[in-house]
C-alpha cells in the first residue's frame, strides 16, 4: 500500500500548476477504506487563492465522502523532504487528527513522522479560543461598522434605547 501511495503522490506532483514559485508538490491521503485521494498544489497570483496539495487531497476526500484517514504522502521536486505548512497543518489536525506524515524527496527517499511531531500544539475544535471568537464583525446601531471580538452575543452587546 505504501508504494501506491508514494506513486500517487508521484502522479499528483506531475498535474501541480505551479508557475510562479516552481514548487511542485504532490499528495496522496490514504483512507482507512483503502481508497486512495492525491492532489497536486495549484498557485494563483493572489496568493491567498493557492492550495497545498496536501488541503487539495483531503478536501477531495472530504467531498467524496471519505472521513476516516491512515496516511499522508507529500512530495516535492526538491532534494530535501517537504512537510506541510501552517495551514495545512491545522486543517489535517482538524480533519485527520493524528496520522502519519509520508515525505519523499525527488530520489523517492523516504522519512515517516507522526503529525504531531510537526504540530505539538493544534488549535483544537474544544479550546477557550475558538468559543471566545464567536462574533468578530457585527453591525452597529445607527448604521456603523463595529469590528472586534466578542464573547456574548451582538445583541447584547448593542441593546440600546432610543
Amino acid at each position: 500500500m505504501k508504494n501506491r501511495l508514494v506513486a500517487e503522490a508521484f502522479r499528483a506532483r506531475k498535474n501541480s500548476y505551479s508557475p510562479y514559485s516552481g514548487l511542485r508538490v504532490g499528495a496522496a491521503l490514504l483512507c482507512k477504506s483503502g481508497k486512495i485521494f492525491s492532489s497536486g498544489n495549484v498557485e494563483n497570483c493572489c496568493y491567498a487563492l493557492t492550495i497545498c496539495a496536501e488541503r487539495g487531497a483531503f478536501y477531495h476526500a472530504i467531498a467524496a465522502g471519505e472521513r476516516r484517514f491512515k496516511m499522508l504522502a507529500v512530495t516535492a521536486n526538491t532534494e530535501e523532504f517537504i512537510s506541510p505548512c501552517g495551514a495545512c497543518r491545522q486543517v489535517i489536525w482538524e480533519l485527520a487528527g493524528e496520522i502519519d506524515i509520508l515525505m519523499i524527496n525527488r530520489k523517492r527517499q523516504t522519512r515517516t513522522i507522526p503529525l504531531s511531531a510537526l504540530y505539538p500544539v493544534p488549535y483544537k475544535r474544544t479550546s477557550k479560543r475558538r468559543r471566545t471568537l464567536k462574533y468578530a464583525c457585527v453591525a452597529a446601531p445607527r448604521g456603523a461598522l463595529q469590528l472586534g471580538i466578542f464573547e456574548q452575543s451582538p445583541k447584547a452587546i448593542f441593546q440600546h434605547t432610543p
